[in-house]
């Protein structure tokens, strides 16, 4: 007990000791240096890979264009709760309303949408924003990891709506050939980066984050997602699951944004790293690209064994085709497919997204909005 007749002796207290490492050479923590006085950060500093700069210092920007990016994804926010689905519900309760084969797109797509979307989370969180060492690129990577999670819930909110067994969704990523391929395919790529004994800083480990971020951006969320896409917005504009198929407009809205953002950071790689761009390491990345497309096209097949809603496999073993062509040119390889067309014209409408159609008497007249959706 306190005798307070008696003055207190108070010891000073021990100068703070940090409880976390410091930045360690790779730059995972990026509190490389706590003294009082140390210089300031210069824009020249920064880099996207192996930065020495400190991490917590976001201004100033020297990747504006991934603070606009960061901007834009804030300004396009959305709920899954915010559309309806009571038609979707109504048209899947009726015995006449969807063919067997319908049925079947709608399931595989929510099937590997909902693990697909998970697994792209989970590497960004883990291993990704692990090794980009800019923090303008991190915070953009912050939204981008809230979206993907906002993308599993609306995933969730479609399943829970029809009243499909949910398990059987959810696992189809294991259960399923076509679904489980391509994720087998993308897991090499992800495992090295979130291996904690990784750490770029060499040719060799800079060259292997550059091709995983290539098959992660550009394959994974660049081709896997097409197929998809595709079949679920074609409902849309059938005027059937129209609710389901809103969702996957923004999604895929997102998802453009997502991919976008990452071929700026592997073109920005490689500008700073120019001789990890060799004429092996694109011959490497060529052959990536075509593996996905027959992965992708595996799937087509397998979500459509025969026509519906007007589409067919061959049809986008040519789009596929078309989108590699594309992918390539984003980030400076020489087209893979001479000659491929989009039988799809009307996909490029649906990135540009900014006001939607009719339906349920509502209309959700703007898609960009500093807070929810706008209804009338």
């Amino acid at each position: 007990m306190l005798n307070w007749d008696e003055p207190l002796s108070i010891t000073p207290p021990k100068p703070l000791q940090p409880t976390l490492p410091l930045e360690d050479q790779h730059g995972v923590i990026g509190l490389e240096d706590l003294e009082m006085g140390a210089s300031r950060i210069r824009v020249d500093d920064k880099k996207i890979i192996n930065c020495r700069a400190d991490l917590n210092q976001l201004v100033p920007f020297k990747y504006t264009w991934a603070w606009q990016k960061y901007l834009d994804a804030c300004a396009n926010h959305w709920m899954p709760q915010e559309i309806n689905m009571s038609a979707d519900i109504a048209l899947w309760k009726s015995p006449t309303g969807l063919t067997e084969d319908e049925r079947l797109i709608i399931k595989r797509s929510l099937g590997f949408f909902s693990s697909a979307d998970s697994l792209v989370a989970n590497n960004l969180v883990l291993a990704v924003y692990r090794h980009i060492t800019n923090p303008e690129c991190r915070q953009y990577l912050l939204r981008q990891a809230f979206e993907e999670a906002l993308h599993t819930h609306a995933y969730q909110y479609v399943v829970e709506s029809l009243g499909l067994d949910e398990a059987e969704v959810f696992n189809m990523y294991r259960e399923v050939p076509a679904i489980h391929n391509k994720a087998a395919w993308s897991l090499p790529y992800t495992q090295s980066l979130a291996d904690p004994n990784f750490h770029t800083g060499t040719p060799e480990t800079d060259r292997r984050l550059l091709r995983d971020l290539i098959a992660f951006y550009v394959i994974f969320e660049g081709i896997f997602f097409y197929v998809g896409f595709v079949q679920m917005l074609t409902f849309g504009r059938r005027n059937k699951m129209i609710g389901a198929s809103e969702q996957f407009q923004y999604i895929m809205r997102d998802e453009s944004m997502h991919m976008n953002f990452g071929i700026d950071v592997i073109n920005q790689i490689k500008i700073e790293n120019p001789h990890l761009w060799s004429r092996e390491f694109q011959e490497e990345i060529a052959h990536m690209i075509r593996e996905a497309v027959e992965l992708e096209y595996r799937y087509a097949i397998d979500t459509m064994p025969r026509g519906v809603l007007g589409l067919n496999a061959a049809m986008f073993n040519e789009y596929l085709k078309y989108i590699a062509n594309r992918r390539c040119a984003q980030i400076g390889l020489a087209e893979l497919y001479p000659g491929a067309t989009n039988p799809f014209p009307w996909m490029s409408e649906v990135v540009d997204l900014k006001k939607e159609k009719n339906f349920f008497e509502t209309r959700v007249i703007e898609y960009q909005s500093g807070g929810a959706l706008s209804w009338d």
